[in-house]
This record gives C-alpha cells, structure tokens and sequence, in this order.
C-alpha cells in the first residue's frame, strides 16, 4: 500500500505535467482534503530517540523489551506506537541462525547373529510422584532384545556408565561392539575417562551413532507409562 505522503507528491507531480486536480484524484484515489492536509507537528522526536538509543544499547532486544524498558523508566505511551516507531526505523533483530553441527563419519549398523554380539545403550527419562527426576541407563541385546541393564539413579555420569559395564563384564562378558546414540554419549572429564580408560581400542568399543540407531530407547517396562512412586 501507498502512504499518503507518496501519493500527494505523485498527484501533484500529475499536476504539473498538465493534467487537472480532479482528474489526477480520480485516478489516485484520493480526495482533495487529503491533498490539502497539512501534517502537524512529530511529537514523536523524543521517544524515537530513546528507542533508538535503547536498541543500540540493548542490541538482541525487540520491540517487547524495548517497550518494558520506556515504562520502567515512567513514560506512559502506548504499544503500538512503539512497535510502529520500531519498524519505521527498521530495528528489527535478525533471527540467529542455528549452528549445523558437523557430522562426523557414520558407522555401519552391526546386524547382529547371536547374543552378546551387539548391544545398544540409551538413557531413559521419567518423574517420580513428587516431580523429581529419574535417569535410567538401558542396556539392550540387539539380537535377543534382553534388557541386560537397567540402572535408574537420579543422575548417572560417566563414571556410573563406566561401573555398571565394569558389573555386566564380571557376570556375563561384553559383547564386540556397544552402540549408542550422540546424546547418551558421555561428555566433560567423566567422558574423556570413559574413552580413554576403560572402553578404549584393546576393550569393547563404543560406537556414537547420528540418528536413532539405538533400541535401548524403544525398550518398554512395566512403569513405562506411569509415574513411580518412589
């Protein structure tokens, strides 16, 4: 749509090459008090000052928390002419586009043949009763679909990862290869303890896969659908 301001010049310029005053506001649209308007006076000066300087001072702020900052400092003024203040001199923050992270070399999914091949490993989320949260560490044979471990503590680092493997080694061996998703990887001190002590080359490795290649996950149990209790 065309301002008003546009289409005044763009009659008058009609005007000059010749044409008349109504023909040139029938072909507008436009009526000729429109024309003869005469703008009063911006009473808007200061506070487009003040947002600008707000938005140069706050540079990821939008028009919302420009807003609550002109009435924490007591200026009564209204949503909208903020928000058309804003976009007039186009503070508009740009959209921050999220990062792709790299994807390092894909493993080849094991199809195992017996047990104790290939397992997989994953962390399962729930709540108690009372709202507090549960992490459960799942260990599942991808041939047999045995649940080999199931470890719920309220947190479990890499450390506890590292026992409950350290327990399955003593009672029932490891398998050639674990399988886990990224995110059931584990991360900081704990992580680089994990791969470069126990399960490093010379032990079971531990196979960080892309996508959801994990079955650990899928792994149903009798509280799967309810809080527990306790």
């Amino acid at each position: 749509m065309v301002s008003a301001p546009a289409r005044r010049a763009l009659v008058r310029e009609w005007i000059g090459c010749g044409a008349s005053e109504r023909r040139a506001l029938a072909a507008i649209g436009m009526s000729a008090s429109a024309l003869r308007y005469c703008p009063r006076e911006d009473r808007n000066v200061e506070l487009r000052e003040r947002i600008l300087a707000l938005a140069h001072r706050h540079r990821r702020y939008g028009v919302g928390m420009i807003y609550l900052k002109l009435r924490q400092e007591g200026r009564v003024v209204n949503y909208k002419r903020v928000e058309r203040l804003y976009r007039e001199q186009q503070l508009q923050v740009r959209r921050r586009r999220r990062k792709k992270v790299p994807v390092g070399e894909r493993q080849p999914l094991l199809r195992p043949s017996q047990a104790n091949q290939v397992w997989s490993m994953d962390f399962v989320f729930d709540r108690t009763a009372e709202g507090r949260v549960i992490k459960s560490l799942v260990i599942v044979d991808d041939a047999t679909h045995e649940a080999v471990a199931i470890d719920v503590e309220r947190a479990i680092s890499g450390h506890g990862v590292a026992r409950v493997l350290d327990r399955l080694a003593h009672s029932r061996g490891l398998p050639q290869v674990i399988r886990t998703e990224r995110e059931a990887c584990p991360r900081g001190t704990t992580a680089r303890s994990f791969a470069a002590g126990r399960w490093s080359p010379g032990r079971t490795p531990v196979v960080c896969s892309y996508g959801s290649s994990s079955r650990a996950n899928r792994t149903r149990t009798p509280t799967s659908n309810r809080s527990t209790a306790d």
